[in-house]
């Protein structure tokens, strides 16, 4: 008779892999934090054995009482990982069965590779669950900020170049409104994770009599009615890996926001514009010029936003040309989905910081919006509201600003003489145009930046963060 090579598959072979094998295929070096949620899914599964008659009480009961010992050592840091048993599920199972006997009845209608797929979509949902809290947070640090510089008025920007007057509040919620949609894509991923794949074994589920529901229901996996819900069929489930690039596309998208709003603030705090001050704990110095004071929060997270996206590629690369169900080209799902979640989480933190301790320097916003050509469109609508076509309109006040260029004075600074040179619909109420006031006061309709509106906003931000 063959000695087994291997404490799981070893009968079919008569001799073990190569050490070199061992260390490349391994995967416990990175997914043995996956361990909570293998215990979780070892309890529910053993406890279904015993519902379906398949193990005893007693046996169940033993086998629990061995998960959660094993799970405080994984805890307390004493229990010793081997990567020769290549995985976190071996560990735990080896580990298990030589304590508690009744655990060699442990894997009875399961493979690992629904094993993996239900650990993984308990990963996801907690994931989801701490990466929504943490960007809440960000969320919440940015009403702060909208708070406490209600009144301030900046220059919008378009090609990088002064277009409009906003509010800054009006500036900072559209930043709310990227990071809440980021919010609810992570609610959307862990609502597509809650659909239990145990059951589904290694292809094409088991002869063995189980009860699916019975351990979707042990494990959460339910609708908003407490109904079970399981995946349906058995080749997808162990194939799919919609989920992690789903994951990762919505770290890949937070990403994208969080460096598109440090960017904004590189610019703001840079001695050109110093619309803000970023704070010390989140910058760093020059090791030669003393005068420096670098953004390094924010470059940084501009940085994770490549990082971000490259996981997000490796996956949809990793998952491209694979035939239907499983390949162990698979394993490396893991590590571009555990660095996206680690690298998400932090960046919600480290922005929520800056944020946090982000001072704004309201004279240089007001010295910025105070530049009359911000207004140059109100003065077309002006034009407009006189009956003017709006394109005349725009002809006309691209002549005056032409103008003012020529003469070297400001927009507002040209007589009533000079724009009725241009065009005969002014009047002499034009210069009631360069009123920061009037213009912000006009701009009342849905979405816009106008007082009324912006503080319709507050309301709604207000009651969205609690």
């Amino acid at each position: 008779m063959a000695k087994p090579s291997h404490a799981t598959w070893g009968g079919r072979f008569t001799a073990g892999p190569a050490e070199l094998m061992l260390q490349f295929s391994e995967s416990v070096s990175f997914d043995r934090r996956l361990a909570p949620f293998d215990i979780a899914g070892s309890k529910a599964h053993s406890a279904m054995l015993a519902h379906t008659g398949l193990i005893t009480a007693k046996e169940r009961d033993a086998i629990h009482a061995g998960l959660d010992a094993i799970h405080a050592e994984i805890v307390a840091g004493k229990f010793t990982w081997d990567t020769k048993l290549e995985d976190v599920h071996m560990n735990i199972e080896q580990a298990l069965t030589k304590r508690v006997p009744a655990a060699a009845k442990l894997h009875t209608a399961r493979s690992r590779n629904d094993q993996i797929a239900t650990d993984m979509r308990l990963f996801f949902k907690h994931a989801c669950a701490v990466l929504a809290e943490k960007i809440l947070g960000a969320e919440r640090a940015l009403l702060a900020v909208a708070e406490a510089n209600r009144d301030v008025l900046i220059p919008g920007y378009t090609h990088l170049q002064r277009a409009q007057p906003v509010f800054l509040s009006h500036h900072l919620f559209a930043w709310l409104e990227m990071l809440d949609r980021d919010r609810a894509r992570f609610a959307e991923v862990a609502a597509h994770a809650n659909w239990c794949p145990l059951g589904s074994g290694a292809i094409a589920g088991t002869t063995l009599p189980i009860d699916r529901e019975f351990t979707a229901k042990a494990l959460g996996f339910t609708d908003a009615k407490g109904r079970p819900q399981v995946t349906q069929n058995s080749m997808d489930t162990v194939a799919d890996r919609d989920l992690f690039i789903e994951f990762a596309s919505a770290c890949a998208l937070f990403g994208v926001h969080i460096s598109r709003i440090a960017e904004d603030l590189i610019l703001w705090s840079s001695a050109e514009f110093k619309f803000v001050e970023l704070p010390d704990a989140f910058c760093t110095g020059s090791s030669l010029m003393p005068q420096k004071k670098n953004p390094d929060s924010c470059e940084l997270l501009r940085g994770k936003s490549a990082r971000l996206q490259g996981n997000l590629h490796t996956l949809l690369t990793l998952a491209k040309g694979l035939p239907l169900t499983y390949n162990r080209d698979l394993q490396e799902d893991k590590p571009p989905v555990f660095d996206s979640f680690d690298q998400t989480a932090i960046c919600a933190d480290v922005l929520a910081g800056t944020l946090g301790g982000m001072e704004v320097i309201s004279e240089r916003c007001a010295a910025a919006v105070a530049d009359p050509a911000l207004l140059a469109t109100d003065l077309a609508d002006y034009l407009v509201l006189k009956g003017v076509a709006f394109r005349d309109a725009h002809h006309a006040v691209g002549a005056v600003v032409r103008l003012a260029e020529k003469k070297a004075v400001a927009l507002n600074e040209l007589s009533f003489a000079d724009v009725q040179g241009v065009h005969a619909a002014f009047a002499e109420d034009w210069i009631e145009v360069f009123d920061l006031k009037r213009a912000l006061a006009k701009r009342e309709g849905t979405g816009m930046p106008g007082p009324k509106q912006v503080a319709k906003q507050f309301a709604r931000w207000r009651k969205a963060l609690k």
